[in-house]
């Protein structure tokens, strides 16, 4: 068994993982209460981790974590359970359940090894996780719109200023809002559109606080002088701001 570990540490600092790989995983299990049992785990996740196999080797970092806490590797070990959680993230279009688990693995690294070395890196991967959930919101929200789901466009709009209120898309979202609400306003009943056509006034309102030079000022102002015809035709009151 000796002569294998060291030759699966020799394959490792070669960088032939696979073999590595084939060779670690028969001596966790041989070497486990012994005390080789910490430094065969440790090689053993990260040759799965450099293999590409990001959710067998985060699952095995975590193990690493709670089989041996008191171990000098377990800080690192920590923060690439979460790291493999991040490289598994997919694009914004795709399912983001990987990207809030690897917010969520990264916030607990950070909570657990607040004086940490990798809490700088850790926070930085958590910004780049959040803004593809921004993104992903942001695609929501115009799918919504281009589907002509209007009155859902114009909730997921709100969700995404909401929820990331420093968000770049926030005058972009913001038109598309306006145009959307005036859309389902026209298409509403009778007795719902004076309730409809204000919402678009105040939406437009919010555009202009928030971007009083806006790029789409102009055709902004056109949207808000038909809401403002359409509710004199009722003889409903309208707030000038």
């Amino acid at each position: 068994m000796d002569a294998k570990y060291n030759g699966a540490v020799k394959y490792y600092e070669k960088k032939d993982y696979y073999h590595a790989l084939q060779l670690f995983e028969e001596l966790i299990s041989v070497y486990r209460g012994t005390s080789k049992a910490e430094d065969s785990y440790y090689y053993y996740a990260y040759c799965t981790f450099y293999v590409d196999d990001y959710q067998t080797a985060a699952y095995y970092f975590n193990n690493f974590v709670q089989t041996f806490p008191n171990s000098k590797h377990a800080e690192e070990a920590q923060y690439m359970f979460a790291y493999c959680y991040y490289l598994d993230s997919p694009i914004s279009s795709l399912d983001q359940t990987s990207t809030l688990e690897a917010i969520e693995k990264f916030q607990l690294f950070i909570n657990r090894y607040p004086s940490g070395t990798k809490v700088g890196e850790a926070n930085i991967r958590i910004d780049e996780l959040r803004k593809k959930l921004e993104d992903k919101s942001f695609d929501i929200a115009k799918l919504y719109y281009d589907m002509e789901e209007y009155k859902a466009s114009v909730v997921a709009f709100e969700n995404l200023i909401t929820n990331y209120p420093g968000t770049e898309y926030k005058e972009t979202a913001l038109f598309t809002m306006l145009k959307a609400q005036f859309t389902y306003a026209g298409m509403s009943i009778d007795s719902k559109k004076e309730e409809r056509f204000k919402n678009t006034l105040d939406i437009y309102y919010k555009l202009v606080d928030n971007f009083p030079q806006s790029r789409y000022l102009r055709d902004a102002e056109k949207i808000f002088e038909a809401a403002k015809a359409e509710l004199k035709k009722m003889d409903a009151p309208v707030k000038n701001s």
